[in-house]
């Protein structure tokens, strides 16, 4: 009977809407996805969802997750979501909210999203200030050493972030990274506490940050509003202070996404 009804709904579906309903699902929940879950949400027969799932994986949509069994999203997939929020009018908006926080502060904002091997910049405002710290639009930097990729390891399961501690020594970017993978757990529990996260000059000597998340309508990071300067300016706690303005930008990205 079970199966009975699954073919029937399967019909209802377009062929040409399948693949696109599977990318939406995956996308939609955020973490990886098993054939099992996408057969029970699309109501699709089990060999139909294996093949489309071959055919994503194998255009570059999606790719296998550590386990070898689920799906997530593949770098042709997280290239089409960079491309679209980066549209015109969506990205005139956001620059707005980035120019005025960046002229209240004087310090560069930068808007930064997550990848696979780090935090890319998507946005950036600089300062007026002659001296300044180059990180073009396009610029990958580890998650471990700076605000933005902590804030983001913050947003992880457990099981997730165990990954990660576990996976490869932490690299030390200057004498002031973080490089124990206990002691960066400890401070990751308390980013998801106090909601900000902060470089204090362990991505870069003489630069410090601080970051909150931008969140979607499901409360899911997806991205990280900063600030940054340099220490002859702002030490960390000049920085912190800037949190809360930070925070109210924050979530007028936040409508952007959502209207």
């Amino acid at each position: 009977m079970a199966n009975a009804d699954t073919s029937g709904k399967e019909t209802q579906i377009p062929t040409n809407l399948r693949l696109l309903l599977i990318l939406e699902d995956v996308a939609r929940r955020g973490v990886a996805v098993k054939p099992s879950d996408l057969i029970e949400s699309l109501g699709l027969a089990k060999p139909t969802i294996h093949r489309l799932l071959q055919t994503a994986e194998t255009e570059g949509f999606l790719q296998r997750d550590l386990d070898g069994r689920s799906y997530g999203p593949g770098p042709r997939l997280r290239q089409l979501s960079v491309n679209t929020v980066s549209s015109e009018h969506l990205r005139t908006a956001r620059l707005a909210i980035l120019r005025g926080i960046a002229d209240e502060i004087g310090e560069t904002c930068n808007l930064a999203i997550p990848d696979r091997e780090g935090m890319i910049y998507l946005d950036r405002v600089e300062t007026k200030w002659p001296l300044r710290i180059q990180l073009p639009i396009g610029t990958q930097v580890p998650f471990h050493c700076t605000a933005s990729g902590k804030m983001y390891l913050s947003t992880l399961r457990r099981n997730m972030l165990d990954g990660f501690l576990s996976a490869r020594a932490l690299t030390a970017n200057t004498e002031k990274t973080i490089t124990d993978p206990e002691a960066l757990r400890a401070e990751i529990v308390q980013i998801a506490q106090i909601g900000y996260s902060t470089d204090d000059e362990e991505f870069m000597s003489g630069m410090a940050a601080v970051a909150v998340p931008v969140l979607d309508e499901n409360e899911r990071l997806v991205a990280t509003l900063s600030v940054h300067a340099p220490t002859q300016r702002h030490d960390l706690q000049s920085l912190i202070q800037f949190q809360t303005l930070l925070q109210a930008g924050s979530k007028k990205l936040s409508g952007l996404l959502a209207s």
